[in-house]
């Protein structure tokens, strides 16, 4: 997988936060693109959704709940850029 640039972008005064242009092509966000969005702590988790959400979405969704339980229990393990890069693929 390609590493991509660490981009920062900040909230408007609404809230409203801009996904980079190369995410946003990437991932083919385009207007009305609907988003799965979590936090824990001072991190935010967005997976993008079809609009018919499907068995794999809800089975995503649920993977981040038990991951958020994995981390504040100590279940969790630190990676590599590239290992961690691989576990994305999979999602």
């Amino acid at each position: 997988m390609e590493t991509e640039t660490i981009e920062i972008t900040k909230a408007s005064s609404k809230g409203q936060i801009v996904i980079p242009e190369n995410i946003r092509k990437k991932l083919k966000i385009q207007k009305g693109s609907f988003f799965m969005v979590t936090s824990k702590k001072s991190m935010i988790v967005m997976k993008k959704l079809d609009p018919n959400i499907s068995k794999a979405d809800l089975k995503t969704l649920k993977g981040v709940e038990e991951a958020w339980k994995d981390i504040e229990h100590g279940r969790y393990k630190v990676l590599k850029p590239d290992e961690f890069s691989r576990e994305l693929d999979k999602w």
